[in-house]
């Protein structure tokens, strides 16, 4: 079979794809891979791809700019060429924007299964699982999701436990001998090399560059570990700045390299240290062991390294992971939170060594694979007990059967081991919830047997009070967007809202007896 997937987002999120490629590939089918022009040179590493189709977005977009029928005649050109070259038997779109859509029902031939995003013949959404609107949802949710991104996008393809690694395949010889061509000048690193990639999608996400600083004469002065500086031509400004305070050798390369000598530079650094970057799905990728920092909306729970054994640290702080589009009403001290000391106690744990005496402000996790199948993390600051890491794993218990259409598996016990505060509010949010979707099961009945505009009425303001139920608590958020979500798809096809009903009945059925 030959199965299309689709991912036109960032450089991190097509890295992150690698596990749903090398799952249809343990399945024996042939994988064609859709990705923006600009990354296609990284899809180079991918491992299992046998066609390659890079989408000429930009293009596309100054085409519309000029002329639209010239950017019609592009698209229909693309479209020609992909199915002419791989006719999928499966599309497979990772990508929810409309455009992404509309260009997954597009390579979708008549009588081929479209899974993950897509349109009907009509243009309304039509996402495939539960796991898709999950997908959807959990990306303006933030500390909602208790799975990795990579899991998420595994099951929104459709598989179960296959390709649950990211395995990249590794630099070809030529990019490694470019890559020691730019780490010639500072081959006076007697132990090797660390990367460091000081920048992020947004400042307050950036650890601060005096930090690096701190961290780097760190890695030189006791462990003769030479510091290189990793990034785009973007974030020159943080090099200089860096250079200008620190009074260790280095190897700048921001700017300096493509995507694919930047895997080359990494597969010879002992370690990389980073913020919640493409660069560091790319090292976790290629075995480069990660320390990563977790800032704002950052969160290690979803998009942290899919791999075992790499460490995540974030502020130990009420406030993170903060929401997006919100104002810091704290002058972003989570920036501060996590010390350079801090990173370098755990860092050592990469490097071989212990686990350090616990610093405060700080978080640690260190990931590794479930039970499940799923990525998982570990504490290794005593944060395992805490409130937030408890409704976590009791999410991920709860929600997997519920997306995948199994069975519950009973109490988890972890309800007992929550404060007071935080079990009493779970409690009273999730026994109200679960009786108003009781009481929209029975409107609904009476509305399919007797439509009056009078039963009509109440079953909205059921429905209505059910989403403010559950917006109104932080901690459940996510699971009203989503019933909002998936109820509005359903439109007016009554049965399936009821059968829907049913299902959210169930889940709340089963959370609210871990309070009982």
């Amino acid at each position: 079979m030959n199965v299309l997937i689709i991912n036109l987002t960032r450089f991190g999120d097509l890295i992150q794809t690698q596990p749903v490629i090398s799952g249809y590939k343990s399945l024996g089918h042939r994988v064609g891979l859709v990705c923006l022009e600009n990354f296609a040179s990284a899809a180079t590493l991918m491992r299992g791809v046998d066609a390659l189709f890079p989408f000429p977005g930009s293009g596309l977009l100054s085409g519309l700019d000029r002329d639209w029928r010239l950017a019609v005649r592009d698209a229909v050109t693309f479209k020609a060429s992909v199915l002419e070259a791989f006719p999928p038997d499966r599309t497979v779109n990772l990508t929810p924007s409309v455009a992404c859509r509309l260009l997954a029902f597009d390579l979708t031939p008549v009588g081929g299964e479209a899974v993950g995003f897509s349109m009907d013949e009509l243009g309304f959404n039509a996402d495939t699982s539960a796991w898709a609107a999950f997908l959807q949802m959990a990306g303006g949710n933030r500390g909602a999701s208790p799975f990795n991104i990579c899991d998420i996008f595994r099951r929104t393809a459709g598989l179960g436990n296959e390709g649950n690694s990211l395995e990249l395949a590794p630099p070809a010889g030529d990019v490694l001998e470019r890559a020691d061509e730019l780490l010639g000048p500072g081959k006076i690193g007697e132990a090797g090399f660390v990367a460091l990639q000081m920048g992020a999608s947004e400042d307050r996400r950036r650890w601060p560059v005096e930090h690096f600083v701190r961290l780097a004469q760190a890695c030189w002065e006791r462990d003769h570990l030479l510091p290189v500086l990793l990034g785009t031509s973007n974030e020159g400004e943080l090099g200089h700045r860096f250079l200008a305070d620190a009074d260790c050798p280095c190897v700048n390369l921001i700017g300096e390299t493509s995507l694919t000598e930047l895997a080359g530079v990494l597969t010879r650094c002992k370690a990389l240290i980073t913020n919640d970057t493409g660069t560091m799905h790319l090292a976790a990728g290629l075995g480069v062991p990660v320390c990563a920092v977790f800032l704002a909306t950052a969160q290690p729970w979803d998009t942290g390294p899919y791999r075992e054994g790499n460490i995540c640290l974030e502020p130990d702080m009420d406030c993170h992971p903060c929401s997006f589009g919100r104002e810091c009403g704290f002058e972003n001290a989570c920036r501060r939170s996590v010390t350079p000391q801090a990173l370098y106690g755990y860092l050592q744990v990469l490097l071989g060594g212990e686990v350090p005496a616990r610093f405060e402000g700080v978080r640690v996790w260190r990931t590794l694979t479930g039970e499940d199948g799923f990525m998982n993390l570990e504490s290794l600051s005593g944060h395992d007990i805490s409130d937030r890491a408890l409704w976590i794993a009791m999410q991920r218990a709860h929600y997997l059967p519920f997306f995948d259409g199994g069975a519950y598996g009973g109490k988890t016990g972890l309800a007992g081991k929550m404060s007071r505060q935080m079990a009493e509010n779970l409690s009273k949010t999730l026994t109200s919830a679960h009786d108003m979707l009781f009481l929209l099961s029975r409107q609904g009945m009476l509305l399919k047997h007797n439509p009056r505009p009078q039963a009509k009425s109440k079953y909205l303001a059921s429905w209505q009070r059910l989403q403010n139920i559950l917006t109104a608590n932080g901690s459940l958020n996510i699971l009203g967007s989503l019933w909002m979500f998936e109820s509005q798809q359903r439109g007016g096809d009554l049965d399936s809202l009821l059968e829907m009903t049913t299902r959210y009945l169930e889940l709340f059925s089963s959370l609210k007896d871990e309070f009982v």
